[in-house]
Order: structure tokens, then C-alpha cells, then sequence
């Protein structure tokens, strides 16, 4: 069904799917374009990557315009699980065919897709998306499918379901299934409070990134760096923080530090970057909401 079939809910309208798609990607844009960046790909450099760029992951973002319009449209229309895992499914191939067999967002098709579907259902239904509505629908609509895709998903043989074997930490689905409390109740204040007192977009941004570098347990990091690297990494952000994060003079300069220890480590921090790409689209989403 297009976007253009839907039909109207009663209170509500037929909702922007493709604004919602265009929304996605930019949220992953502003999270590519971000710098400096400790050990993530960015315009300034690979970061940890050898295998990767910027220019590898624009492709990846061509290649993905479609996939959140219709995860969008799919939520609109009250779509299960499996509809939303298959929509995903492609996606990440689609993704693969651009990169040449690269990993650049399948932690954002997840996580991104399903705050798509769930903007793409409340704006259908005539809800509200203030506060962590957004994530609330994730856990009503498609919680329940989430956990046990994830029993499921913890014998697979990704490097994030070895890393939450091994450690027994929380992976993505548990995460989304829980309504995305690190992205409502940490993340999201963080953004706000930089925006409010300077109105800037990349301090914002990069003071969202350490924050959720300070407290994620990052299966990327794990993967690459066991518990050390993970405490490295959280280690360093925790004291960017402490010393008043990018509210004081010397912030750049302070991350850009972690940064290249980072990367001497081979350690990045992928699944914080994934979660603020989420944060910033729902911040977008609902400021959008309150302008409308």
C-alpha cells in the first residue's frame, strides 16, 4: 500500500511517510557528518575502520531512502513484527550491495526503522509523540516480538550476539523492546540542555555521543576491545563529561584526544553512534509535531 492509500484514522490523518523517511536519513547524516568523533568513521577520517569511509557510507544512505518511508508506511498500517523484519531483511541487503559486502548501518535499520514505524503508526492514529511516546509504541506494538527475536538471535553468529553471549550484556532488541529508556531518559536530555543553552547543533550532538558513550554497553566496543576496551572507552568519556563536556573552552581538543587514542586502539563506539542518530530523529520528530 502506498502512502498516498492510507487510509485516515478516526482523529487522525494520513500520515507524511516519506517526511518520516527523509527524516531518517538525515538524523544519519548528522550523525556521519558529526566530528571529531572518537574512533567512528567522519568526515576528518575513517576513525578505527580500514575498510570503510565517508564516501562508503553515503552510499549506504542512497541505498537506504527508500527502506524508511516504507518501514514508516508498514507501521502506519499496523504491521507485525515480521513485516517489519522483513522490510529490514532487504534493507540490510540493499545496504550490503552498495557497500560491497560492508557493515554501515544495520545497527541504524534496526533501531531507526522501528522509531520510523512507530512515528509513522502514532502520526496515523492522531497521537501525541511528546515525551518517550515514541518508544512506548516500540514496546506495545512490537515489544513482546522483540524479546523473542532476541532468545532467538543469541546462538546467531554476528559479532553483537557473540559479544552479549560472552558478557552477558543488553543487546539492541532488548534495548527496543524496553522502549529505548538510554535514548528518552539519557540521551535526549542531554541533546535538549546543549541546545537550550547554546544553540548549537554540533556540541549538542557531540556532548549526546560521549553521554551515551559514558553508560552504553557497546557490543561494537566489545567485540573489538573485550571489557577493557569497553571500559577505555567509557572511561574517557565519563572525563570529557566531568570537565564540563562542550560547555568548557578546550572541548574540541579534549575529544579529539579520545579520539586518536581510540584509534590507536582499534575501538569504535558504533552502537552509541546508532543510538544518537535515533535521538536526534526524535527529537526532529517531535519538535516537527509541536510545530504543526
Amino acid at each position: 500500500m502506498t502512502t498516498s492509500a492510507l487510509r485516515r484514522h478516526p482523529g487522525g490523518s494520513a500520515p507524511d511517510t516519506a517526511g518520516i523517511g527523509r527524516d531518517a536519513i538525515r538524523a544519519l547524516y548528522a550523525e556521519l557528518a558529526l566530528h571529531p568523533k572518537p574512533g567512528l568513521v567522519s568526515p576528518l577520517d575513517s576513525g578505527s575502520h580500514d575498510d570503510m569511509d565517508m564516501a562508503t557510507f553515503m552510499r549506504s544512505l542512497f541505498a537506504l531512502r527508500g527502506y524508511f518511508r516504507d518501514i514508516a508506511t508498514a507501521g502506519a498500517e499496523g504491521a507485525d513484527f515480521d513485516v517489519l523484519r522483513g522490510l529490514g531483511i532487504e534493507a540490510e541487503r540493499r545496504m550490503l550491495a552498495a557497500t560491497g559486502g560492508i557493515n554501515t548501518h544495520r545497527g541504524a535499520i534496526f533501531s531507526l526503522g522501528l522509531l520510523a514505524a512507530a512515528s509513522g503508526a502514532l502520526k496515523h492514529e492522531g497521537q501525541s509523540l511528546a515525551g518517550p511516546a515514541l518508544g512506548e509504541a516500540v514496546t506495545r506494538r512490537w515489544g513482546q516480538a522483540l524479546v523473542a527475536a532476541g532468545i532467538q538471535a543469541r546462538d546467531s553468529d554476528s559479532h553483537g550476539a557473540r559479544a552479549i553471549r560472552r558478557y552477558q550484556v543488553r543487546g539492541a532488541r532488548e534495548e527496543a523492546a524496553e522502549g529505548f529508556p538510554l535514548v528518552f531518559g539519557t540521551a535526549l536530555p542531554a541533546l535538549e540542555e546543549v541546545l537550550a543553552r547554546t544553540g548549537c547543533l554540533e556540541r549538542a550532538l557531540v556532548q549526546t555521543l560521549f553521554t551515551l558513550m559514558s553508560v552504553l554497553e557497546d557490543t561494537n566496543l566489545l567485540h573489538r576491545g573485550g571489557t577493557e576496551g569497553l571500559g577505555f572507552v567509557r572511561d574517557g568519556a565519563r572525563r570529557f563529561l566531568d570537565a564540563g563536556g562542550v560547555l568548557m573552552p578546550g572541548w574540541r581538543e579534549r575529544a579529539l584526544a579520545l579520539h586518536r587514542d581510540c584509534v590507536a586502539r582499534h575501538l569504535s563506539p558504533g552502537g552509541s553512534a546508532d543510538l544518537l542518530a535515533a535521538t536526534w530523529f526524535v527529537h526532529h520528530q517531535r519538535s516537527g509535531a509541536e510545530r504543526t
